[in-house]
């Protein structure tokens, strides 16, 4: 029995090119599946929500009616001030002042937070305020 030398040829060249567009079509897929399959949505995973403000959570202050969260990253301090019910819009303030300088205040008739607001403040203090429907929070000068 005899073999063809040329059908061995494109056999090998067969193989050779199914290689190729192996190498190529895997990751060609494999990033149309990221764009086109869906991820996780709200309620699939057990993360939390990420935060508006840059930076790790530094304190938080809470008052009958809500909360302020203040996050602290390299040189800025941010807060925001979070209803504890939210639902119907309600006047809600927050505010945050470095030492030495004017404070940066966010209010108006918001349904769940109001802010965020962000202050450069390396190696300052800062004072925050914040209010929901009449009742608030104020501290002194901190994070010095």
């Amino acid at each position: 029995m005899t073999t063809d030398p040329t059908a061995t040829g494109r056999r090998g060249c067969r193989r050779g090119r199914g290689r190729v567009l192996a190498r190529v079509l895997a990751p060609l897929l494999a990033a149309l599946a990221l764009i086109v399959l869906p991820g996780p949505g709200p309620g699939d995973g057990t993360a939390d929500a990420a935060s508006v403000c840059h930076g790790r959570p530094t304190r938080t202050y809470a008052f009958a009616t809500g909360e302020v969260r203040v996050y602290r990253a390299r040189h800025y301090v941010c807060a925001v001030t979070v209803a504890k019910r939210p639902g119907a819009r309600r006047p809600m303030t927050v505010s945050l002042q470095p030492r030495g300088g004017r404070p940066a205040v966010k209010s108006g008739r918001f349904d769940r937070q109001a802010g965020p607001v962000t202050v450069h403040a390396l190696n300052r203090c800062v004072r925050v305020y914040g209010a929901v429907a009449g009742k608030s929070t104020a501290t002194g000068w901190i994070l010095c």
